[in-house]
């Protein structure tokens, strides 16, 4: 029930109440009155009382005993003010207890626990009305608070990782160009020294372009867009194309209607797990894109070796090489793994029963 219903209809209940105490109070008062009544006439017109006095003396009554009607018309006439207004004071009582008093409880404390950081709890809705709907906004709320302190602690941690993991595979090529400089003060250099040392800083110059290419990734905006299959489906052959020229390839993917993602995001894990695939495939290639209730999933699996077993189960590292090449620093997957959270999806790995790898990429839509 409604507040508004709810308010009516226990002001309607306790008004109704106290006016049925209020001819009680009136029947009793008549029926008191009735006792001394016998030198009154009592004559009512349009809510009016006249009074005949007889002679007191005539009936042996004294004087208190002549003031007991007039006291009882005054008990009557209290009654009709002050039971009907306190019948709407019991009424609002009512309501505060019945409608109020648990769900303001309820969201004090909650705004309470919010003010210290705690958000490990929920809040019930405790009726239909107007108060249940906003404790289901403050649960709402709530939820979304924590979901967010969540990706913050997330990305806090992610950020630790990556930056270890900077430091670990930077700490090589700094120690290498140190040793190559105390080479050439002391005079002891070899041939390849220069080269050496222009590898080197050419390879510490891409690390800091990576890490800063992963910064640019957290930041970027999602602005999902609607886009027809048949313009997806082409993409995904063109990417193939380019990516993967020498391998056979299948594309599966709907042709008749739309879809609701971040073109840019889907397109950038594309072309990773696209080129990722290509580098370990042997000859085949496969690419899919289907809908799951409120996921598109991007799959792309490979006919190669399959991945490391660690990175199926712990998923990819940053700077996680799955081969040791100067010019990759194994942050595809892991690149693809951040935009696929930032859509609110996730990045799935295994290996197929009938061999090679295979990505899932899922974007919520």
């Amino acid at each position: 029930m409604s507040l508004k219903r709810s308010i009516f209809v226990l002001s309607v209940g306790c008004v109704a109440a106290s006016l049925v105490l209020v001819v009680l109070v009136f029947c009793i008062c008549k029926d008191i009155q009735g006792r001394y009544i016998g030198m009154f006439y009592k004559d009512f017109h349009i809510g009016l009382i006249t009074e005949i006095e007889k002679e007191p003396d005539m009936y042996g009554l004294n004087l208190e005993q002549q003031r007991i009607p007039w006291l009882m018309d005054g008990i009557w006439m209290l009654a009709c003010v002050l039971l009907p207004v306190s019948g709407l004071g019991i009424a609002g009582l009512l309501f505060y207890r019945i409608k109020l008093k648990t769900p303001i409880a309820v969201l004090k404390e909650g705004t309470e626990r919010i003010l210290r950081r705690d958000l490990d709890f929920s809040v019930a809705a405790s009726s239909e009305d107007e108060l249940g709907e906003l404790c289901r906004a403050f649960e709402m709320m709530r939820a979304e608070l924590l979901r967010s302190n969540q990706e913050l602690w997330e990305q806090a941690e992610e950020r630790k990782r990556l930056n270890a993991a900077f430091s670990h595979d930077l700490r090589n090529p700094v120690t290498v160009l140190k040793g190559t400089v105390k080479l050439l003060k002391e005079g002891k250099q070899d041939d390849q020294a220069l080269d050496r040392l222009e590898s080197y800083a050419l390879r510490i110059e891409n690390y800091v372009e990576t890490m800063s290419g992963i910064q640019r990734l957290e930041q970027i905006p999602v602005r999902r867009g609607r886009y027809e299959y048949v313009k997806l489906r082409a993409e995904l052959e063109d990417t193939a194309k380019l990516l993967a020229p020498a391998l056979q390839y299948t594309i599966d993917a709907p042709i008749e209607g739309e879809i609701r993602l971040d073109h840019g995001i889907f397109l950038n894990i594309l072309e990773n797990l696209t080129g990722n695939a290509a580098r370990f495939a042997e000859s085949r290639l496969e690419i899919r894109l289907k809908v799951k209730g409120e996921y598109a999933i991007l799959s792309v699996q490979d006919d190669g070796s399959g991945y490391p077993a660690e990175l199926v189960r712990s998923g990819p590292k940053p700077f996680g090489k799955m081969k040791e090449e100067a010019s990759h620093f194994g942050m595809g997957l892991y690149s693809c793994q951040l935009l696929c959270k930032k859509h609110g999806g996730m990045l799935e790995l295994e290996n197929p029963a009938e061999g090679g790898a295979l990505a899932k990429a899922y974007f919520r839509i």
